[in-house]
């Protein structure tokens, strides 16, 4: 039995489900960080602070109980519209976190990947973001995507790119396109598509996040904000997963 599988086993025993109900992979849109702030009348880099904090322990827990693969959508390419002193502060807040939380990533054995396009991307963010995934890169613990600067339509659109240059080039024919070729060519080629994907503050919304990836994800909303997320609310995620019918698209027998 894996180290993941042994995890896994265990945290469905404390959860009174069965090992096989327990995902392995889930994505997170993190929600709520700004209204976290207003309802306390705090500015709103306050609710992100706060919510950067909570990413590390959420990163632990899905750690502890034998997630292979955590996706998190931290900014995406639609966000650029916020005033620009928020935006700002996000990106600082970003370039110090990636190296605040390398001793942890490597502690736990967990590799990180960016999910997204680099430009416009600041220089020294980047060099941060370089060095935080190679330095993790030999880790085969938990794979941590880190959905910055990412719009799913847009890693979509890349992917054809990418296909259509290799076909120009003699490297592929147009009929060998498959669905497997497709997704090694987006920016999760390395993860497992989530099978449960959650979204908290309460918002009903896809948000072009993984559009791909999440054909058969079970969602699971939540009206907690981001900076109040909390294991407990992974648990209760995980126990609404576990007591679903996954057929994905078949009957079933019993």
């Amino acid at each position: 039995m894996s180290d993941f599988e042994q995890k896994r086993q265990a945290a469905a025993e404390k959860l009174g489900i069965s090992a096989d109900k327990m995902p392995k992979s889930i994505a997170i849109i993190m929600d709520g960080n700004g209204r976290w702030a207003e309802q306390r009348d705090e500015p709103r880099f306050i609710g992100h602070r706060e919510g950067a904090k909570v990413v590390i322990r959420i990163v632990l827990d899905c750690v502890k109980m034998g997630i292979e693969a955590l996706s998190l959508y931290s900014f995406s390419m639609q966000n650029w519209k916020r005033p620009q002193m928020e935006v700002d502060f996000l990106m600082q807040l970003f370039t110090r976190y990636l190296v605040e939380i390398r001793p942890t990533l490597m502690e736990n054995n967990v590799q990180l990947i960016h999910l997204g396009r680099r430009e416009p991307l600041s220089d020294e963010l980047l060099e941060e973001l370089d060095k935080s995934m190679e330095m993790t890169r030999a880790n085969d613990g938990m794979k941590l995507g880190l959905a910055l600067n990412y719009g799913s339509r847009e890693e979509i659109i890349d992917a054809a790119k990418k296909l259509a240059a290799d076909c120009v080039e003699g490297k592929l024919k147009p009929d060998d396109i498959d669905e497997e070729k497709f997704s090694k060519a987006l920016c999760t080629a390395d993860m497992i598509d989530p099978e449960l994907l959650i979204r908290t503050s309460a918002e009903m919304r896809i948000s072009n996040f993984l559009l791909w990836q999440i054909s058969y994800t079970e969602f699971y909303i939540t009206d907690t904000l981001w900076p109040d997320f909390k294991l407990e609310d992974v648990e209760k995620a995980i126990i609404s997963y576990a007591n679903r019918d996954r057929r994905l698209g078949g009957v079933n027998k019993n």
